[in-house]
């Protein structure tokens, strides 16, 4: 934050008119950068350096225009405490929401524990085609729902998204047999598909790059969270099996689905639109933030990254900009690791209340037993999202999720049949609660995106990836393997092999990328710099000032 704060220091000295000096004359250059500030943006020094405040003006239609001014200035301090009120007001929400989310998509785990597929009269390979329809068609809604999002506002599209799917989730409580449950899984993916890039993008107009990824590690936090709280409630809801002649996973169906609904309906009451679009009848007439605040906010998000005020916050894309955005090859490193970093550790997640079962556990005794996992999991996620920042070490401490998961796959192999419940459930906690890179892969996916037009598509692109990884998952276990499963745990003990040469290799390859481009750069003089900014048609992470994260 204190570098932020020497920089608008320099530049309100450096655009200061005087006889001698033009407007846009400045003496950023002679002020040494740290390390912390140039891992924080994406861009060079010298992509604010002279002239650099008109080349990254705002587009008039640009939702804080009227708050942008390169020559405003604010204690560090004053910063650190707008962003704990950006926390209170906006994280918080938003992990409330992702909580509705992962309750309505989660809870068949438990259901299963409540013998939801012998009521039904279906079997595990009926559960693994469902899950397949759920998953393709929430992959298949991902852009669309993108897209949607972009032209009316994450504000107003996320709220129609939850009340709709909790309509739903409530309507599983009416389950008849297969026929039903692949229309509901099918409704489910459809409406659910899209939230979560949509909420990431809702997230980037309140925070800078630097500050994105812990702030995704607690909207996974709240996922996970999620199954605990989802735990204890199983544990009460499945005991009402019996009242109205209703089996407890439907009730738990019932309950689940109205409380999301609630969440939503109050979620379209207290979003706002962006940081100086607070003030309504519900919020207050004067808004969350004083003028003040207001500038700040804007100024520091256009200052780490300029291309945020590229695009109205309910402005569409185009579909010439939709299909640069989709041939950005520089994108596809980050789109093949989401395809298969998370299978090693998925298919065992889907099926451990199933597992737990079938080494002797009860209902409710399997339900509980899911929280050990959790609890891991949430501490992993803290401690990866932290180190990454940290290091600056992004891919490589994504690295050790595969480095983790390897030797405990190996293991589920090796065990022998007649190893006791205990240890496969150590097993699959470890398993479960695996080192969880998403917060670090979906910060790299909109960091290295380089302007919101890019990023509206690739944390699309990027998720729909990760909800391909979890249809191929959804059928590595097979029913003619169960209940040992060894066959699928040699299928992912190979994914995972291909995991670490692919971590590797993107690590490498935006290395070289970099090294391309500053080759180009470093060459040019200050006054060739210069002209680049002023005339070069490249957008986002085209243009030569532009370094990818890794």
């Amino acid at each position: 934050m204190s570098d932020i704060k020497v920089i608008t220091n320099v530049l309100t000295t450096a655009i200061e008119p005087s006889p001698s000096t033009s407007r846009k004359s400045s003496v950023l250059d002679e002020v040494p950068i740290t390390a912390k500030s140039a891992a924080g943006s994406a861009f060079t020094r010298e992509s604010i350096g002279k002239d650099g405040v008109d080349h990254y003006r705002p587009i008039p239609e640009y939702e804080g225009i009227h708050r942008y001014d390169p020559t405003y200035t604010w204690e560090p301090t004053e910063e650190k405490a707008i962003v704990r009120k950006i926390d209170y007001r906006i994280c918080t929400f938003v992990c409330l929401m992702f909580f509705a989310l992962q309750l309505d998509r989660g809870n068949i785990a438990q259901a299963l524990s409540d013998n939801m597929l012998g009521d039904l009269g279906m079997n595990t390979n009926d559960y693994n085609t469902g899950q397949t329809i759920f998953y393709l068609c929430f992959l298949g809604a991902e852009l669309p729902s993108q897209l949607i999002s972009k032209a009316i506002g994450p504000d107003r599209w996320i709220p129609v998204q939850m009340v709709s799917w909790s309509l739903i989730a409530s309507m599983q409580a009416l389950l008849s047999g297969r026929t039903s449950f692949f229309v509901c899984r099918a409704l489910l993916g459809l409406i659910e598909g899209g939230f979560i890039p949509d909420t990431v993008l809702y997230l980037t107009y309140w925070y800078t790059g630097s500050e994105l990824p812990i702030r995704l590690s607690f909207f996974w936090v709240s996922y996970q969270a999620t199954n605990i709280v989802a735990a204890f409630m199983a544990f009460g809801i499945l005991r009402m099996r019996g009242i109205n002649d209703m089996a407890g996973w439907r009730w738990l169906f019932a309950l689940e689905g109205i409380l999301t609904g609630l969440i939503g309906i109050l979620a379209y009451f207290y979003l706002p639109p962006s940081p100086t679009q607070t003030a309504s009848k519900f919020r207050g007439k004067e808004g969350w933030f004083t003028e003040h605040q207001e500038k700040v906010m804007v100024n520091r998000v256009l200052r780490d990254d300029p291309s945020k005020g590229d695009m109205h916050n309910r402005e569409a894309l185009s579909f010439k900009v939709l299909f640069e955005a989709i041939s950005d090859y520089d994108m596809w490193p980050i789109y093949l690791i989401g395809l298969t970093w998370l299978i090693p550790s998925s298919p065992i997640g889907m099926y451990l209340t199933l597992q737990l079962r079938s080494v002797g556990f009860d209902t409710f005794e399997t339900n509980l037993l899911t929280i050990p996992a959790n609890v891991l999991f949430i501490s992993w996620l803290l401690t990866m999202t932290w180190l990454s920042e940290k290091t600056n070490q992004r891919l490589l401490v994504a690295l050790i999720s595969q480095l983790w998961a390897l030797p405990l796959l190996i293991a589920t192999v090796l065990v022998p049949a007649s190893v006791g419940p205990w240890v496969r459930w150590a097993l699959s906690t470890l398993l479960v609660g695996n080192p969880y890179a998403h917060a670090i892969l979906v910060a790299i996916t909109s960091r290295n995106a380089g302007s919101v037009r890019t990023r509206t598509v690739a944390s699309a692109i990027y998720n729909m990836c990760v909800q391909a990884s979890s249809i191929i998952s959804s059928n590595i276990y097979r029913d003619n393997d169960k209940p040992l499963y060894r066959r699928g745990n040699k299928v992912l003990i190979a994914i995972c092999v291909y995991n670490i040469f692919l971590f590797v290799g993107a690590k490498f390859y935006y290395i070289w990328r970099n090294s391309q481009r500053e080759k180009i750069w470093g060459l040019m003089t200050a006054e060739e710099k210069q002209h680049y900014l002023r005339t070069t048609t490249d957008k986002g992470n085209r243009r030569l000032d532009f370094r990818f994260a890794h």
